[in-house]
């Protein structure tokens, strides 16, 4: 048996594992429980609070989040360009292509020079390419999605203390653009952009949303278009809005506080074989050269391989909440 066939079979093996946990796993009782309890309390409660809570689940459920086809280039290009939008950072679809080739080709030689195995080194730079770019992307989202959640409910509380004070929806969104620094600012200030130049309030919120793609903005733009159907005093209920938020964003921290623990050795346990053997492997490739070489070998690290994600899966499963 070669080592395609190994690959083969390790994949299709693989694949199956994944495809049965798939159709095995269904909702938790524990939490569709949960969610009749929390309908039944918005449903009879007298809290303003729950009140526009309850309005909010309902309006996203029934809302179709927007998600880009996957059929022909233009739309996972455009997915991808949305995608480093989202970073801040003005990164171009060139820089990034151009910076996923060249960490390919970096890896590619450095593991060549050193194994001189082509197909192993081929693997690896694009396994590298691909994922190193796309892992520092996700990282400087997440950072500027934090700072953006982090200064979000200030940025709700001066529109209410501008809408207390007489001034319209517009104007005190400008006030916030001015006003607030970092993601939030910078954000506004594109939506007040788009309302000079003719585009409608509704529109350039929700294009923002779309951009941002976290939930706290997107109940602020349906809270908005609530309002201007229903009517009532958008004060009070954006600053209940604001409310929610902090706690929303209290009990991610209370989650993020018990799970640490949990995330730490989950990584601890993850990365360190593969560190070992990288090390061992740099240090020594003789000692365990046998593992590209040796079809037993090549066997017991690809079962290997398939039991540490089979690991990772339930660990991340484990420390996963939803909110």
């Amino acid at each position: 048996m070669n080592i395609i066939q190994l690959l083969l079979m390790a994949a299709g093996f693989m694949a199956l594992m994944v495809i049965g946990y798939t159709l095995l796993s269904g909702a938790s009782p524990a939490k569709e429980s949960q969610r009749r309890l929390q309908a039944v309390r918005y449903r009879h409660s007298e809290s303003t609070t729950d009140k526009v809570e309850s309005q909010l689940k309902k309006a996203i459920a029934a809302r179709k989040p927007k998600q880009f086809s996957r059929a022909g280039a233009d739309s996972r290009l455009t997915a991808l360009q949305l995608r480093l939008d989202r970073t801040g950072m003005n990164w171009s679809l060139s820089q990034y292509l151009y910076a996923s080739v060249g960490i390919a080709v970096v890896f590619t030689a450095l593991v060549y020079l050193r194994s001189e195995a082509a197909m192993l080194s081929l693997g690896v730079g694009i396994l590298a390419g691909a994922g190193l770019p796309h892992f520092v992307v996700s990282r400087f989202i997440k950072r500027r999605t934090g700072q953006f959640n982090a200064k979000f409910p200030d940025a709700i509380e001066l529109l209410v203390r501008g809408l207390r004070s007489g001034l319209p929806v517009t104007e005190t969104l400008g006030v916030v653009a001015t006003e607030v620094p970092g993601p939030v600012g910078s954000e506004f200030r594109a939506v007040v952009e788009r309302i000079k130049i003719g585009r409608t309030m509704e529109e350039s919120l929700q294009e923002t949303a779309d951009k941002l793609g976290t939930a706290e903005f997107q109940f602020f733009v349906i809270t908005l278009a609530i309002q201007r159907e229903t009517g009532g005093n958008l004060a009070e209920t954006l600053s209940n809005l604001a409310d929610v938020l902090r706690k929303r964003a209290q009990m991610k921290l209370k989650i993020r506080a018990m799970s640490s623990e949990s995330k730490a050795s989950a990584y601890i346990v993850g990365a360190l074989p593969f560190i070992v053997f990288g090390m061992i492997y740099w240090i020594n490739p003789g000692y365990i050269g046998g593992f590209f070489t040796d079809d037993r070998l090549i066997a017991t690290g690809l079962g290997g391989l398939v039991w540490m994600s089979i690991g990772a899966l339930i660990m991340a499963k484990m420390v996963s909440f939803e909110i």
